[in-house]
């Protein structure tokens, strides 16, 4: 995706009548805070760069924007729901931040997403809840914030055995607990190894859910296809972006279809979801600077990441128009279930929930897990 951008900006990018190269350095964080915190402090320090580009998950996507924050360095971000990205760094709803912005989804929008998949699952209602102790699962366990007070307004009961560690090697205490309380769905955002070792160990100790809504795990084709045998068909999660999205690149004007089609080809690879949030992190930088009054103030380009209002590959980015909270605007879901693929991968995500977005269409109909 970086190179296919980097394609676009060949000629340079016109601020304020004036043509400038453009080059994008890219680090690696290692999906570790720590690294991620310093390889940005080394971007902005050494690099010298003019606008900070970050996704994927609270613990890259934070510290990341705390050290842009620190040395006023504007900075956008995606892929972290917002409430772990605000909140997880202490982030007042009266105040907001100075230098850092973030487009994404919220719990808001994903709890209504799943309960719409579960209620058309036939179920008890009773949903366990498998949370880790991190950013995202102390997001999606809060008592006040996350899914515990939502699923009991909608009807539903949760039972949350409470937070376990990452990469853990037994989750009998959880399972025993959903078996115990007769769950019948389960919810979830755990890593993907950690979710391929509970779903087999729940097979092997007879817990057997009609539904199970799992962020994160079963974002990538490849985590399903690692799970034991076809254990994957039927696991449902919310969708941020698929080739169907009514969405084209402000960049290049591509549909999603079309950016989707260009990444199979290219690489041989099944479309994923983050694909078209790397892309429109682009579209969203060439939009500021090119907006931007002075390529050397800083200033300059915050103010035109503030008055950012984009139609991108992934819907509208927009902070003119009030959000959640400061510093945040947020994007839309449909829902989507894993089954076995009809075609040249093993698994396919079809579209089985539309009612965020009726204007993405349905591409199959919910089942449950074993139907």
């Amino acid at each position: 995706m970086i190179e296919a951008v980097q394609a676009q900006w060949v000629d340079g990018i016109t601020v304020a009548g004036t043509v400038h190269p453009v080059e994008i350095v890219t680090r690696d964080t290692q999906s570790d805070p720590v690294t991620a915190g310093q390889v940005a402090e080394e971007l902005i320090l050494n690099e010298a760069i003019d606008l900070m580009l970050v996704a994927s998950t609270p613990e890259t996507t934070n510290p990341v924007a705390d050290q842009c924050e620190i040395n006023g360095i504007p900075c956008i971000s995606t892929v972290a729901p917002w409430q772990p990205w605000f909140f997880g760094r202490a982030g007042d709803p009266a105040v907001g931040f100075t230098w850092t912005y973030h487009y994404f989804w919220g719990l808001e929008a994903l709890i209504p997403q799943f309960i719409a998949l579960w209620d058309k699952l036939d179920s008890n209602k009773i949903v366990g809840g498998l949370f880790p102790n991190d950013g995202d699962g102390n997001a999606w366990g809060d008592p006040e914030l996350g899914f515990p007070p939502a699923l009991e307004a909608a009807g539903y009961t949760i039972i949350d055995p409470g937070r376990y560690e990452n990469l853990s090697s037994d989750f009998s205490t959880q399972i025993t607990a959903f078996k115990d309380a007769g769950a019948q769905l389960i919810t979830g955002v755990p890593l993907p190894p950690d979710f391929a070792t509970f779903w087999t160990q729940a097979s092997q100790q007879g817990l057997t859910p009609v539904g199970a809504s799992i962020g994160k795990a079963i974002l990538f084709p490849a985590a399903v296809e690692a799970l034991d045998g076809d254990s994957g068909d039927g696991l449902t999660s919310e969708v941020w972006w698929s080739p169907g999205h009514p969405f084209s690149s402000s960049l290049t004007g591509q549909s999603a279809q079309e950016v989707a089609d260009a990444y199979t080809a290219a690489t041989d690879r099944q479309w994923t979801q983050p694909i078209g949030f790397v892309h429109s992190l682009f579209e969203v930088a060439a939009d500021v600077l090119g907006r931007a009054q002075d390529i050397e103030d800083k200033q300059s380009i915050l103010d035109a990441v503030v008055g950012t209002n984009l139609q991108t590959l992934v819907g509208p980015v927009n902070w003119t128009a009030p959000g959640p909270v400061p510093n945040v605007t947020t994007t839309p879901l449909v829902g989507g279930q894993w089954v076995l693929g009809s075609g040249d991968f093993k698994y396919d995500l079809l579209v089985v929930d539309n009612s965020q977005i009726p204007s993405v269409p349905l591409t199959g109909e919910i089942k449950p897990i074993g139907g």
